[in-house]
């Protein structure tokens, strides 16, 4: 194991390395390969902008916004904003790669609204930090849990500061919304910032999670141990030419490896070896966007949680446990904390990371049920939420007359 460790360790070095993208301290996406969130939001005709943000702990996260659309000209008027936030290994790309007919976030401009697409720390926008370089182990030391009470946090009040509004809709989409539920849960006072939140998949409880890979490795990284010391604080599946060469190159030639490449995937094409109602046109387009990268303690965070059953912080084991938290197992995140109006859960039978379970015991949780969106299609996958064929229809409209009644109430 600590040879796969030197490995991965030594691939990533090459992989940042001057010879293979240029400046290792980079942002990661501006290379003469890669085009931007901006770049294809504008390749359609509407107005683009890319904001960069920094958080109390020092990174840097880079923001995206259609702050009004060209086929309105809308620009003069008052524009209610929404944040839309990815999942895990994903970007900011992924709210627009559907094109303007069918993805979310040029929906929303079309219907009025001040769009902005986030990206969390250590994805391919959001890979810097005032005080440490990508190459320190140090940078990788996050889970979801700073995801959502720094970055998340950071980006709203960038979004109001910058509007003049006092609150915003959100969407998330996996992890997108475990953090929703992170800091809203340990900073209560962001409550009063959202006017609706839309919850796609909600990733939170994962005990009936049917991923078989999770289940397989469930044993060796569910818990603190030697195997998930080595493998913790490391850049995992990074957004380079390197590693999409790999992918090209043997992912997508050899049927076995093609395969195992999409179990390896899974963690944000939700699926394992099914056919899912994804889009081609976007299947194209995430082979230039996807994997975005994450860091490792992220994954190790998911695996622990469907190893316990719980919702809860970080499991640095007993004795950092009682150094970090006071007492020796991670504290269970305040769900009474949650504000549950204008609360909306979308979910499906065939979501291998949110089972329904799961997604129904959260629900149960909060003081108030939330709107509750079961998707009647049985085929409905994890990544259909998003990239489905029929995702304007059965999602993306749901959301939008939700936040327009919101807006007219």
């Amino acid at each position: 194991m600590r040879t796969y460790a030197l490995l991965n360790t030594l691939l990533i070095v090459i992989a940042r390395s001057p010879f293979i993208i240029g400046n290792p301290l980079n942002y990661g996406w501006e290379d003469e390969f890669l085009k931007t969130t901006e770049d294809r939001i504008k390749e359609h005709g509407y107005p683009g902008e890319t904001h960069r943000v920094e958080t109390i702990d020092n990174y840097v996260i880079t923001m995206f916004r259609i702050p009004y659309s060209h086929k309105l000209n809308n620009q003069n008027e008052k524009r209610p904003t929404v944040l839309l936030q990815h999942g895990l290994l994903s970007c900011s790309d992924g709210w627009i790669l559907s094109g303007p007919n069918d993805a979310l976030a040029f929906l929303l401009a079309d219907a009025g609204y001040d769009v902005w697409m986030g990206n969390a720390r250590g994805n391919r926008y959001s890979r810097n930090n005032t005080r440490l370089s990508t190459l320190h182990p140090y940078f990788w030391r996050f889970s979801w849990h700073e995801i959502g009470i720094n970055d998340i946090s950071a980006m709203i009040d960038h979004i109001l500061q910058t509007t003049g509004e006092t609150a915003t809709h959100y969407v998330g989409h996996s992890q997108g919304t475990t953090v929703y539920f992170v800091l809203m849960s340990s900073r209560p006072e962001y409550n009063e910032k959202i006017k609706t939140a839309h919850l796609l998949a909600p990733v939170v409880f994962m005990g009936n999670m049917k991923t078989v890979l999770a289940k397989y490795t469930r044993r060796f990284i569910g818990r603190p141990n030697q195997l998930t010391r080595m493998f913790d604080t490391m850049e995992i599946l990074p957004s380079t030419l390197f590693f999409k060469n790999i992918y090209d190159i043997y992912c997508m030639k050899d049927p076995k490896l093609a395969y195992m490449c999409k179990n390896l995937f899974t963690l944000y094409n939700g699926e394992l070896g099914r056919d899912s109602n994804m889009n081609m046109t976007v299947s194209d387009r995430m082979n230039e966007t996807h994997p975005a990268g994450a860091s490792s303690t992220q994954v190790l965070h998911y695996m622990q949680e469907y190893e316990s059953g719980r919702f809860c912080q970080l499991d640095f084991g007993q004795k950092e446990n009682l150094k970090k938290y006071g007492q020796s197992t991670p504290p269970d995140y305040n769900l009474a904390n949650i504000d549950p109006d204008g609360l909306h859960f979308y979910y499906s039978d065939e979501d291998q990371l949110a089972s329904e379970i799961d997604v129904e015991y959260l629900a149960a949780q909060l003081s108030k049920e939330p709107n509750m969106f079961h998707v009647p299609d049985p085929t409905f996958t994890h990544s259909d939420f998003v990239w489905s064929n029929h995702v304007k229809e059965m999602i993306n409209d749901r959301i939008i007359n939700a936040c327009n009644l919101y807006e007219q109430s």
